[in-house]
């Protein structure tokens, strides 16, 4: 069985958390909590695992993977049903460019070692790190609301009327913005999609509420 090594409030664990329930794909959940302590992650068991010392880390039985994109491309490859990238080459490039938006662009600025750093290193206080939080939000899901006319065609998701990668990437981003109180009314579409994913559920399995390292 493949092995998870997650955080509830990951969003890059969250991302594997959709795409493996949406492929009906079992596995086991090993929480790593990445505060209590000064962090699980920093442990020399887990480092071994994951140099970078962040999750998620997939253990697949036969090896194992970090990186959340990584590790939803190999998601795609071994459970090729039901497709999480479209069939055309197209198709493809502009799921992956939506995805890469919340993977590349907006979460790398935002992730919980570069809030530390933040606050630790350069003493920024929290009201100070908040608004950088929510300026690469509002930047990242301002082009992505834009792209969505390309893509989304009306459908339900980001791409047509079934989920990809960019549904993937894009929930567990708003989980997070809306945990940061970023306004999220100049983005219709990417709310109306939020919504129809949430109805769903992969997504509810999948959310940060529903692990079993969550906490109140």
């Amino acid at each position: 069985m493949l092995r998870l090594y997650t955080y509830f409030r990951s969003s890059a664990a969250y991302r594997v958390r959709i795409a493996l329930n949406l492929k009906q794909l079992d596995y086991s959940a090993i929480p790593v909590h990445l505060v209590r302590a000064g962090g699980e992650q920093h442990d020399a068991v887990y480092s071994e695992l994951n140099p970078q010392k962040l999750v998620p880390t997939l253990d697949t039985g036969d090896g194992l993977l970090t990186q959340s994109l990584a590790i939803l491309e190999y998601l795609e490859e071994i459970a090729p049903e039901p497709r999480l990238l479209p069939a055309d080459a197209m198709g493809r490039a502009q799921v992956r460019a939506l995805a890469l938006i919340v993977a590349c662009e907006i979460h790398p600025l935002n992730n919980l070692r570069v809030l530390n750093y933040l606050r630790d290193e350069l003493a920024i206080e929290k009201d100070q790190r908040d608004a950088w939080y929510r300026h690469w939000i509002e930047l990242g899901l301002s082009a992505f609301e834009q792209l969505l006319t390309r893509t989304a065609r009306g459908g339900s998701f980001c791409y047509g009327d079934a989920p990809t990668l960019a549904d993937c990437c894009l929930v567990p981003q708003l989980f997070n913005a809306r945990r940061l109180g970023c306004a999220l009314d100049p983005y219709p579409n990417i709310r109306r999609i939020d919504a129809h994913c949430a109805s769903l559920e992969a997504f509810q399995r999948a959310a940060p509420a529903a692990q079993a390292d969550a906490e109140a």
